[in-house]
C-alpha cells in the first residue's frame, strides 16, 4: 500500500499531528479548520496572494546553479534563493498567506513567535503591509543574539514581547504566545511561523510554503529539461522550509529527501536539537509529534547555535517522513554548519543564514554521483546573523 504524505481530515500524518488543545482554544482553531480550505480555493483569494507573491515578496525566486559548488563537489548543485525574498527568507510565503484569511476571519489583532526573529519580521511586515497590530513573542536569549531584527519589527510598527521563562528561546516565545490567544480569543489570530501546532496549522503553512516546490519543479524543467532533481535538502526546526520544498516531491519515491537537523555541540553531548535521532512521540504546542523529552516526559531544552533550529519537537509531517523513511534526517554540528556558511559565502559570494548553513554541511557527508542534481533550500540569508559569524570566526 502507498504510505500516503497529505494530511488526513482529523489532522494527522500517520501516527502524528492532531490538536490537542486547551477547551478556551477550541473554537479559534475549530474556526480556522473549518474555513482555511474554502478561503484558500476561493479565486480572489488566489489571485491576490498570487500578486502579492510576485509584486511584493519578489517571487519567483531563481534556481541558482552554484558552479564552483558543483565543481569542487563533482555533482549537480542548484540553490533555490529565497534568500532574496523580500525580508530575507522563506518566512514572508506563509505571512502573506495567513494575512489575508485573518482579514477573511474578521481578526484585526495578529499575534506571532519568532526564534531567528525572520518569522517575526515576516509577521511585522504584513501587518504593516495591512494596517493590523502585531505583537511578536520572542525568547530574551534570542532578542539578545538576532538585535538586527528585533529592531526591524520596532520598525515596523510592532510591539516585541520577551519569554522570560524557560530556556528563553524559540519554545517558550511560542508558550506565551498561545496563552495570548487564550486570552483574546475574539479579535485575535495567531500566526504561526512554523509546520508546528494543532492541526490545521501544519497543514496551512505546508500549503503556503508549497510554492518553493512547485516553482523548482518548473525552473528544474527549464534548465535540466526534468522537473525531478535527485536529491532535495533542506534544514528543519519546526520545518516550514523544508515542507515547502519536499511538498510536490513527497509521492515521487525518485527525488531522495534530506532534512538537516542542528546537532549543535554533538548529538550526544545535552547540547543538541537533533529532534528526529533524540525525540520521542509527546506533544507539544498542540500537536503529536517527536520531540526531544525526559524519561518522565518533560521537555528537554534543545540548543544550536541557530536561533532558528533549536527547537525541542519537529513537525508532524517531518515525524512521518522520518518514521517512514520518506527523508533522510541528518545532524549537522554548530561547528559543520558554521564552516559550510563560510564556504558558501567565500565561493559563491551568498552569506547564508546560519540555519541555512546546515543545510549546506550534507555535502561533506554525502557522496553524489556527477550526474546527480541536488537543490538545496537557501532559505535565508545571513544579514542576521552577522555578529554570530563574527564572534565565531573572530572576523
Amino acid at each position: 500500500m502507498k504510505t500516503n504524505f497529505n494530511v488526513t481530515d482529523n489532522g494527522y500524518y500517520g501516527n502524528f499531528g492532531g490538536a490537542f488543545i486547551p477547551e478556551m482554544l477550541y473554537p479559534n482553531v475549530e474556526e480556522l479548520r473549518e474555513n482555511y480550505l474554502k478561503i484558500t480555493a476561493e479565486p480572489s483569494f488566489q489571485k491576490e496572494f498570487m500578486e502579492l507573491l510576485v509584486d511584493y515578496v519578489g517571487r519567483p525566486t531563481p534556481l541558482y546553479f552554484a558552479k564552483r559548488l558543483s565543481a569542487k563537489y563533482n555533482t549537480k548543485i542548484y540553490l533555490k534563493r529565497e534568500d532574496l525574498c523580500h525580508t530575507g527568507a522563506h518566512k514572508i510565503n506563509n505571512t502573506i498567506g495567513q494575512i489575508l484569511v485573518a482579514k477573511k476571519l474578521g481578526k484585526t489583532r495578529i499575534i506571532a513567535e519568532t526564534g531567528a526573529g525572520q518569522h517575526g519580521v515576516a509577521t511585522a511586515t504584513v501587518c504593516a503591509l495591512m494596517g493590523l497590530q502585531c505583537i511578536v513573542y520572542m525568547g530574551e536569549v534570542d532578542i539578545k543574539r538576532q538585535a538586527p531584527n528585533v529592531a526591524r519589527m520596532k520598525m515596523l510598527g510592532a510591539e516585541v514581547r520577551p519569554a522570560l521563562s524557560g530556556s528563553k528561546t524559540l519554545k517558550d516565545a511560542t508558550n506565551e504566545a498561545i496563552r495570548d490567544w487564550i486570552n483574546n480569543p475574539e479579535d485575535t489570530h495567531y500566526i504561526i511561523g512554523s509546520v508546528v501546532g494543532p492541526h490545521p496549522y501544519p497543514d496551512m503553512v505546508a500549503r503556503f510554503q508549497a510554492i518553493i516546490s512547485k516553482e523548482i519543479k518548473a525552473q528544474l524543467l527549464e534548465k535540466e529539461g526534468t522537473e525531478f532533481p535527485d536529491y532535495v535538502i533542506a534544514c528543519v526546526g519546526g520545518g516550514s522550509n523544508a515542507a515547502g520544498t519536499f511538498y510536490h516531491f513527497l509521492d515521487d519515491e525518485n527525488v531522495n529527501l534530506i532534512a538537516v537537523e542542528a546537532a549543535g555541540k554533538g548529538v550526544e553531548s545535552g547540547e543538541s536539537a537533533a529532534t528526529s535521532i533524540l525525540g520521542k512521540i509527546g506533544i507539544i504546542h498542540g500537536s503529536k509529534t517527536l520531540l526531544m523529552q525526559t524519561n518522565d516526559g518533560q521537555i528537554t531544552e534543545p540548543y544550536s547555535i541557530s536561533a532558528g533550529l533549536d527547537y525541542p519537537g519537529v513537525g508532524p509531517l517531518h515525524s512521518h517522513l522520518f518514521e517512514t523513511k520518506r527523508a533522510e534526517f541528518i545532524a549537522i554540528t554548530d561547528e559543520d554548519a558554521m564552516q559550510s556558511g563560510i564556504e558558501l559565502s567565500q565561493m559563491e559570494g551568498i552569506i547564508p543564514a546560519i540555519e541555512t548553513a546546515h543545510a549546506f554541511s550534507v555535502l561533506d557527508k554525502k557522496q553524489f554521483k556527477s550526474t546527480d542534481i541536488v537543490v538545496i533550500n537557501l532559505s535565508g540569508r545571513g544579514d542576521k546573523d552577522l555578529n554570530t559569524y563574527i564572534d565565531y570566526f573572530k572576523l
